[in-house]
């Protein structure tokens, strides 16, 4: 399945779920996994449905990661 995460096109397995794609992008890009927000076709994904929500061929996801700093 073909879908975008974050502007980039990427192929993914189907029955991937948001959840899993965080850990994905985790492991390639070695960030904290706290202070996350998943956008999925222009609807904010409550956390709670992370786990629950399977990604669909021409999905379009934005992760996001929320950083403190002063």
């Amino acid at each position: 399945m073909l879908i975008t995460v974050n502007g980039v096109s990427r192929e993914v397995e189907p029955g991937l779920t948001l959840a899993m794609l965080v850990l994905q992008l985790a492991g390639e890009s070695d960030r904290d996994q706290r202070g996350i927000a998943i956008e999925r076709n222009l609807e904010i994904v409550p956390k709670s449905e992370h786990a629950s929500t399977v990604i669909e061929d021409g999905d379009k996801i934005e992760v996001v990661q929320f950083v403190g700093g002063g």
